[in-house]
Formats: C-alpha cells, sequence, structure tokens
C-alpha cells in the first residue's frame, strides 16, 4: 500500500510539473524556445530589452502604440492574431511600415497544449495565409496562446518554419489594470535581455481597452533608456545570442 501510495504521489507530482512545464514562459522541457539573452550573453555587455505585444491588431490601441514608439524611436515585435489581421489588415501594415517584426499568434488564440495536431497546423498556416494577405513582410516567428505547448506543437511549429518565442517578463495588462502597476510588474523582473510581454490587444474581441498600456510603454521606455538600455526586436536579440555563441567557441 505504501509502495502505491508512493508511486501515486510521485505520478502526481510529474503531472503537475509538467503541466506547469506546458505553460511557464521559460520551462524548456518540452522542446527550446526563445526567452531572452542567457546570462553568459548579458554578461558579455548586452544591455538589450524586447518589447513584444501580444493579441493584435487592435483599434485604435496598436496605433496608438505605434506612436509612442515612433517618439521614442524604438522598435518592437508584434504577435498577431490572424482573425484580427483580416478584419484591420491596415493596422497590420501599419505596424510593418512603421519598421516593427510582426509574428504568428495562430489564427482564433486557443490553447494549443489541448488540440489535435491537425487543429495546430491548421491554427498556424490560416495565421501564416492572413499575414501573407495583408503585409509584405513578416518575420518566422510563433508565440503560442497563453504560452501553451506541448512537444508536438513545438514540432509543427518548426515543420512549418517558424521559431518559437516565450518571454521572461511579465507586465501582467491583460487585465488592463492602471500603467502604475504595470510598470512595477516589470520593474520587479526586468534585467538585461528581458522579453517583456505586454499586450495591445485582447483575444476575446477586437477593441479591448489598452489605454494604459500605452502609457506604461511610454514611461518605461522613457525609464530604461535613461538607464542605458537598449530597446531591439527579437531578432535583433537573436543575432546577440547567436553572436555571443560563436565567440565563445
Amino acid at each position: 500500500m505504501l509502495a502505491l501510495a508512493l508511486g501515486g504521489a510521485v505520478a502526481a507530482a510529474g503531472a503537475a510539473a509538467a503541466g506547469y512545464q506546458s505553460m511557464a514562459p521559460t520551462g524548456q522541457w518540452f522542446g527550446h524556445t526563445f526567452t531572452g539573452l542567457p546570462r553568459r550573453a548579458i554578461d558579455a555587455g548586452a544591455r538589450q530589452i524586447a518589447l513584444t505585444y501580444d493579441d493584435g491588431p487592435n483599434d485604435p490601441h496598436t496605433l496608438h502604440l505605434l506612436d509612442v514608439l515612433a517618439r521614442h524611436e524604438v522598435r518592437a515585435t508584434f504577435f498577431l492574431i490572424g482573425r484580427y489581421v483580416r478584419q484591420r489588415p491596415e493596422i497590420a501594415r501599419a505596424v510593418v511600415e512603421a519598421g516593427h517584426v510582426v509574428g504568428n499568434h495562430t489564427f482564433t488564440h486557443p490553447l494549443l497544449t489541448f488540440k489535435t495536431a491537425a487543429d495546430v497546423r491548421k491554427e498556424l498556416t490560416d495565421c501564416r495565409a492572413a499575414l501573407n494577405d495583408s503585409v509584405d513582410n513578416h518575420s518566422n516567428l510563433f508565440r503560442p496562446p497563453f504560452g501553451g505547448r506541448r512537444p508536438a506543437v513545438l514540432r509543427i511549429c518548426r515543420e512549418l518554419g517558424l521559431t518559437p518565442v516565450m518571454w521572461n517578463v511579465t507586465g501582467y495588462d491583460w487585465d488592463a489594470p492602471p500603467a502604475a502597476v504595470i510598470e512595477e510588474k516589470v520593474a520587479k523582473q526586468i534585467g538585461g535581455g528581458g522579453v517583456i510581454l505586454l499586450h495591445d490587444g485582447g483575444h476575446k474581441q477586437l477593441g479591448a481597452d489598452r489605454a494604459q498600456t500605452v502609457i506604461a510603454t511610454d514611461h518605461l521606455i522613457a525609464r530604461y533608456k535613461s538607464e542605458g538600455y537598449n530597446f531591439v526586436t527579437i531578432p535583433e536579440m537573436q543575432n546577440t545570442e547567436m553572436t555571443n555563441l560563436e565567440k565563445q567557441r
């Protein structure tokens, strides 16, 4: 009986750990994902921060955010939902035309952990098709909704030529808290090599109120630029990682 009880406890603990890893932003159990610069790169002097925004394009807050980024001369990375791209292609084009990087955030924003392989593939390809039809240039970056993934999700992602991107700093802005709260959350986690998760839209419907995220973005850029940080896109940060790896060989 004791052995059975211990076995059950171990199995339960393993299942809980696996469940955590399937959602944890920096978890790597189910395959490598880009989460920011490793410590060795940061120690080498890369004081970089990547701003990333999920769930757009969203009218009007994505456009307001573009104004803030332009004023600070900062480029960011936007992970767009395909069905919103279909509804607001002009905003998706504006993001690209402003010099920002656009990535795949699925077509309908489901939790992929519980989707079949066929459903996962359709979500990614449908979003890619929406991007292809709406913008002249988009990246091969992919961010799973809610961070949810399992080995099959990452396998399909790579079969489609996509690179999975997570984050290591969370702004906790999905419920639209005051800008000061978002800034405080980020400040507790930020450092060189940080990939910040924020939202310019909401996955439930167009028109999500992201005014506080826009304000927080303005303040965060001003603050961390004054502290000597450089804001980059995800591809730029990935290039920094590759350069540092080559130097160590």
